[in-house]
């Protein structure tokens, strides 16, 4: 993730691993550079976005984790 290895267990969604690494948060709002992270957890909100192998906007919280994906976080990733 960002060019860094993101340890995961089988099944566990990217917003999981990324929580469990200790990110809480992993974008900033466009107005404010407010943190971003997991809000609701199934995929109805929009706060914890990604890009995965260069796919903007793909919520963390319903993709699950692989190996050799390619995950960058920031505030580019406003859908």
């Amino acid at each position: 993730m960002d060019g860094e290895p993101l340890a995961f267990v089988p099944g566990q969604t990217l917003a999981a691993a990324l929580v469990a690494s200790g990110r809480v948060a992993w974008r900033t709002t466009r107005g404010g550079q407010r943190p971003r992270g997991v809000f609701c957890g199934i995929g109805v909100c929009y706060d914890c976005l990604v890009t995965v192998d260069g796919r903007r906007g793909q919520r963390a919280c319903l993709v699950r984790a692989r190996a050799g994906m390619a995950i960058t976080t920031g505030e580019g990733d406003d859908a």
